[in-house]
C-alpha cells in the first residue's frame, strides 16, 4: 500500500481491516479504488470499517484533496497501519505484519567470460596479493550457495551477457554462454548494447534457439553435451525501451512478473539509450531506443494493474566511482555517482521503483540514490566478467506486497573459497568448448619484443593503438585494396593488452591467435573511403566532447560523452589542446600526412573499420565518405602485419601531440 500524497494536515488511521465485502470509494465524485471492505470516512479524516454488501463512500473533503495513487487491494494487512501527513507528501509507518524475504542475485557485463578473467586486487593501494576470480562454474557455485540460504531467489543480469567475448564463446556465436547461463539458473536479462553486435536477427536467435545460418561452428551440442539444435535462452530477454519501428512493438518483453512466496515482483528491463552511437549501425537498423526513465515510469500503471507492488529495474547504464576496483572497495559509493547517467535516470524514477540494478560501466558499487520524490533507493552494480555478484534481500509485507527494506552486498566470486563448490556440469560444457577452440587459439601468429599496451599518453595515444592502426594501413594501402594513406582505429575496439609473458605454453614473446582475438574480438571488416582534408579535420574534432558539427538531427545534442581519441597510423600526425570551445581543439595546419600538411580541399583515402564507417562512436562525418571499398577482417589484418614484420615492438606513441 502506498499513499503518495495526502492533503496537508489530514491524518488517517486504518485499524482491524478485513476483506469480507467489496467497496467503491469516490473522491470528488470520481471512483478511484478497486473493491475493498466497507469503509466510512468522516469529516475529520477518520476511516473506519463497516459491513455492507457494496457501499459507495464519498470523501467529505474538497475534490482532489487526496492526490497521487491509493491502492487498497482485496488483500490488506492483518496488523494496524498508521498513516500521517505533516506536509504535502504523506508517510506510511507499518507497525507490524507478516513479511517474507526475497533474494535477488545480480550481475552485469558478463561478456561471455566462461573461464576466469584473472584476478581482482585485494585493495586499491597494492596490486598484490590478488584474488583469483570468476568463471561461470564458480558463479553457479556461489548462486547455488545463496539459493540454499533462501529458496525464494531470483537471478538477474543487467545486460551484455554476450558480445565482446573471448574466443571460447565467440567462436561459437556465444551459444556456450547462453547454454551455461541456462544451467546457472538465470531468470532475466536486460538487453545491453553488446547484445546487438551481430544485429537484431542474431539476438533473437539467442532467445529462441536454432543454428546460425552460415557458420559451421554453430550447434556443437553433440561435442559439448547440450541439445542440438542450439536450445536458446531459457531465461527471458527484456528490453522495454527498444522498439521496432516497423510495428511499434518492443523487440522483447518490457517486463516480467515473477511470483515469489506469494508476492508479485515486477522486473523491468532497460537498454542503454545511446546504443545506436556505440554499436555498428547496421546492427540496430530499424530500431528506436527510447528514454530510460520515461519508459520505466510509463510502465508503472501497467504493473500496478497486474497486482505488482515490488518493482525492480534492470538497466544497462551505470556510473563510475573514483576508486580503484578491488575486493575492499566493491561496496563503496564514493562520490555518490555524481554527474553519472545512472544517477540522472534514478533521480527521475517514480517512487514505486524499489531497486535499480545497473551495469555498462564495469564498476562495482553499492549506492543509495534519490528518486524523483527524494526517497533513497538502492542502486547496485557488480563489476564485470563474472568477478562479482550482488546479493540483494528485499523484505516484503506479504499481505500487500509492499517492500519494507532493501539490503545489498557485493561479493567476490573467489575461486579459492573452500565453502563453494563450482558446478561440474557447467565446467564440463566449458571444457569441451575449450577443447574445440584450443588448436585455433594456440596457433602462434607472431612475436613481440615487449608488452604492447593500451596505456595512453596525455595526448591519448597508445603503443597498441599505433600497432593496430599500422596493421590496418598495411592491409588497405595497396592498389586495389583501398589505396589508403592513413588508418584510424577507435580506442573502444581495443579490448586487451598484448603481454610478453607466455600465457598458454606458447613461449615468452609469442603472440597467439587467441591473444590477438582477445584484443580485437568484434570481427569488424576494414573499409576504405575518400574524405576531403576538411572532413579529416572534422573527424578529429568529433573525437572530443561538445563538438556536434556535422551531426545528424537525431544525434546526441551534447556530442561525445567523453574524449574518444582515435589511434592513427604511421605518417599521420596532428596537434590538439583543450581550448574549452567545441570544434576548436585541433589546429588544422598541424594535420600532416608524411610531413605534408593536409589540404582542406584535397581528397584522401582513409581506412577505418565498418563500425566507424557507419558512424559508430558518433564519428558521423565518416558516413559522408565516398568510393567505399570493403576489405579484410581487422583480426586478419593484424595477423598479416605480424607475418610481414616478424618481431613487432611497441608503437612509438609520437603521432598525436597535446599542446599546453
Amino acid at each position: 500500500m502506498k499513499f503518495n500524497k495526502l492533503t496537508m494536515g489530514i491524518a488517517l488511521s486504518l485499524t482491524s481491516m478485513s476483506c469480507a465485502n467489496a467497496v467503491t470509494i469516490n473522491v470528488g465524485g470520481q471512483e478511484i479504488l478497486p473493491p475493498v471492505p466497507a469503509i466510512s470516512v468522516g469529516q475529520g479524516g477518520n476511516i473506519a470499517l463497516s459491513s455492507s454488501p457494496k457501499p459507495t463512500i464519498d470523501y467529505l473533503g474538497k475534490p482532489n484533496s487526496i492526490g497521487g495513487e491509493i491502492n487498497l487491494t482485496p488483500i490488506v494487512p492483518h496488523a494496524p497501519i498508521s498513516i500521517s501527513s505533516s506536509s504535502s507528501v504523506g508517510t506510511i509507518q507499518t507497525v507490524s505484519g507478516p513479511t517474507t524475504t526475497i533474494k535477488i542475485v545480480a550481475f552485469n557485463d558478463f561478456h561471455g567470460q566462461l573461464e576466469s578473467p584473472g584476478t581482482l586486487r585485494t585493495n586499491p593501494a597494492s596490486s598484490t596479493p590478488n584474488v583469483a576470480v570468476g568463471g561461470v562454474d564458480w558463479m553457479a557455485g556461489y548462486i547455488s550457495k545463496l539459493k540454499s540460504q533462501n529458496p525464494n531467489t531470483v537471478v538477474v543480469s543487467a545486460g551484455d551477457i554476450i558480445g565482446a567475448t573471448p574466443l571460447v564463446s565467440a567462436l561459437f556465436h556465444d551459444e556456450g554462454t547462453i547454454e551455461t547461463m541456462n544451467r546457472l539458473g538465470l531468470d532475466f536479462n536486460s538487453v545491453g548494447n553488446h547484445e546487438f553486435d551481430e544485429g537484431k536477427a542474431e539476438l533473437k536467435r539467442m532467445q529462441t534457439g536454432g543454428c546460425h545460418p552460415t557458420d559451421p561452428n554453430t550447434c556443437r551440442g553433440v561435442d559439448v553435451g547440450t541439445p542440438v539444435p542450439f536450445e536458446g535462452a531459457k531465461f527471458k530477454f527484456l528490453a522495454a525501451n527498444v522498439v521496432d519501428t516497423a510495428n511499434s512493438k518492443t523487440i522483447f518483453p518490457s517486463y516480467a512478473i515473477k511470483v515469489v512466496d506469494g508476492v508479485r515482483v515486477g522486473f523491468i528491463g532497460m537498454t542503454l539509450k545511446e546504443t545506436p552511437t556505440i554499436v555498428t549501425p547496421s546492427g540496430v537498423a530499424g530500431l528506436e531506443f527510447k528514454d530510460e526513465a520515461a519508459t520505466v515510469n510509463a510502465l508503472i500503471p501497467q504493473l500496478r494493474a497486474r497486482g505488482v507492488e515490488a518493482i525492480v529495474v534492470l538497466i544497462h547504464q551505470g556510473g563510475v566511482v573514483p576508486t580503484t576496483q578491488s575486493v575492499s572497495t566493491i561496496n563503496l559509493c564514493d562520490g555518490g555517482l555524481s554527474n553519472s547517467p545512472i544517477k540522472a535516470i534514478v533521480n527521475q524514477l517514480d517512487d514505486e521503483v524499489d531497486l535499480v540494478i545497473s551495469g555498462h560501466t564495469h564498476q562495482a558499487y553499492n549506492c543509495q540514490i534519490a528518486n524523483k520524490d527524494g526517497r533513497l533507493i538502492s542502486v547496485t552494480s557488480a563489476n564485470a566478467q563474472g568477478r562479482v555478484l550482488t546479493d540483494i534481500n528485499l523484505t516484503v509485507y506479504k499481505a500487500i506486497g509492499e517492500v519494507n527494506t532493501v539490503t545489498a552486498n557485493n561479493i567476490v566470486v573467489d575461486r579459492t573459497n573452500a565453502a563453494i563448490t563450482p558446478n561440474a556440469a557447467i565446467k564440463s560444457i566449458v571444457d569441451k568448448y575449450k577443447t574445440i577452440a584450443t588448436p585455433i587459439a594456440n596457433r602462434v601468429i607472431g612475436t613481440i619484443s615487449a608488452d604492447i599496451t593500451r596505456a595512453l599518453t596525455p595526448a591519448g595515444e597508445s603503443a597498441l593503438g599505433d600497432v593496430i592502426a599500422d596493421a590496418q594501413l598495411l592491409e588497405t594501402q595497396g592498389v586495389g585494396f583501398g589505396e589508403a594513406v592513413v588508418a584510424f582505429m577507435n580506442p573502444g575496439g581495443i579490448r586487451a593488452d598484448l603481454t610478453y609473458a607466455q600465457s598458454a605454453g606458447e613461449g615468452a614473446g609469442n603472440l597467439t591467435y587467441g591473444e590477438a582475438f582477445t584484443v580485437q574480438p568484434f570481427g569488424n571488416t576494414l573499409v576504405s573511403l575518400t574524405l576531403t582534408g576538411a572532413q579529416i579535420h572534422t573527424l578529429l574534432e568529433q573525437q572530443f566532447t561538445g563538438c556536434t558539427v556535422g551531426y545528424p538531427a537525431n544525434a546526441p545534442v551534447t556530442g561525445q560523452p567523453f574524449n574518444r581519441i582515435l589511434q592513427v597510423s604511421n605518417g599521420f600526425s596532428y596537434d590538439w589542446q583543450e581550448k574549452g570551445t567545441p570544434c576548436d581543439n585541433v589546429d588544422p595546419a598541424s594535420i600532416k600526412i608524411n610531413g605534408i600538411p593536409v589540404d582542406p580541399a584535397a581528397s584522401y583515402r582513409v581506412s577505418v573499420n565498418n563500425f566507424m564507417a557507419d558512424g559508430g562512436d558518433q564519428l558521423y562525418v565518416l558516413t559522408q565518405g565516398t568510393n567505399r571499398l570493403g576489405g579484410a577482417l581487422d583480426l586478419d589484418a593484424l595477423e598479416n602485419y605480424f607475418s610481414v614484420n616478424g618481431l613487432v615492438a611497441p608503437g612509438p606513441k609520437n603521432r598525436i601531440n597535446l599542446l599546453p
